[in-house]
């Protein structure tokens, strides 16, 4: 295990220095800081003073050494639409994106997992079929679209839920959630439905495609002719061979998910990471633009070892691969 964990590791540090070296070079040829945060109408030796002090009068090496080094302490410099420290726009913005994104997965996991289920073991009722239709649309439909649409029903027609902003929050030391106000939860609706129907209908179909599969397989037989009940067999010995592969698939959906709520955050006005990128981009903001490329690369690194790492503790055919090779 612990040689599996140190290979993974090194991996993960030659991705974020890759991901680095691409944010660092959007400083380099992405628009001149110098300029945007002094204006045009700055003299040379105000220039020449403010190149020295960020370090760019450094070669190349040095200065890619100082921004790795900036990097890992968190520090990506001054927001140059805001003129504020990144990391504290981070600090800021990142519960929204987080809350998101979390509740997105956890609803995409307790419908799409039991209604993957139910389309694989009913798939020749009406409701199974329902639900397939359902995936198709949810998979077909652009997620701004989505969002639009239960604007158009939830806040426009009927009224019940609000349709942008995040609502009312609480602070809890450096961190704001929205989770502890009735109002809050209101405003989190919409958005987190929106973010979790593509990934929803993706893991709904996985699983019935997986369930399909593996209810094929030798030892289902076997365990059938065990005498075993179809309970026993559909979620004891199916259904946990099932999520080997759903386990991957939703470990790096909730990467995409928190990397990829630009459009529903743009949509519902939602303060959080993407909402902050969207504006950086408008912008050529390349300090915010770099920060979040980091982060995101960051996510996903430990993402991607934690799902590596629950391999371990869902299928023991790899416990015993390892412990081969290991002998």
């Amino acid at each position: 295990m612990l040689p599996f964990i140190l290979r993974r590791l090194a991996q993960a540090v030659i991705v974020m220095l890759t991901v680095a070296f691409i944010a660092f070079m959007l400083f380099q040829y992405v628009g001149d800081p110098v300029t945007n945060l002094l204006g045009q109408d700055a003299t040379p030796e105000q220039r020449t003073q403010l190149r020295a002090d960020l370090g760019l009068d450094q070669p190349f090496p040095v200065q890619f050494a100082a921004f790795v080094g900036n990097a890992m302490r968190g520090e990506f410099g001054l927001s140059l639409r805001q003129g504020r420290k990144v990391s504290s726009l981070i600090v800021e913005r990142f519960p929204a994106t987080l809350e998101l994104a979390f509740c997105a997965a956890l609803l995409a996991l307790i419908f799409g997992i039991p209604m993957g289920v139910y389309a694989a073991l009913r798939r020749g009722n009406f409701l199974a079929q329902a639900l397939m239709t359902f995936s198709l649309l949810g998979v077909s439909l652009p997620t701004f679209l989505i969002g639009i649409l239960l604007i158009l029903v939830f806040a426009v027609t009927f009224k019940v839920l609000p349709s942008f902003g995040r609502g009312e929050t609480i602070a809890i030391g450096a961190w704001t959630t929205g989770l502890l106000t009735p109002d809050g939860w209101k405003h989190l609706i919409l958005p987190s439905v929106t973010l979790c129907i593509f990934q929803l209908t993706l893991i709904m179909r996985l699983v019935r495609a997986e369930m399909l599969e593996v209810l094929r397989t030798d030892y289902i037989k076997f365990a059938r002719a065990r005498g075993l009940s179809d309970r026993s067999v559909y979620f004891g010995h199916a259904l946990k061979n099932t999520l080997v592969p759903v386990i991957t698939i939703t470990g790096l959906q909730l990467g995409s998910l928190i990397a990829f709520a630009i459009i529903t955050e743009t949509v519902f006005q939602w303060p959080g990471m993407g909402l902050l990128f969207i504006q950086a981009v408008q912008f050529a903001d390349i300090p915010v633009m770099a920060a979040y490329l980091c982060l995101i690369a960051l996510i996903f690194v430990v993402i991607n070892l934690a799902v590596d790492l629950l391999y371990f503790a869902v299928d023991p055919r790899l416990r015993i691969e390892r412990a081969a090779v290991g002998h």
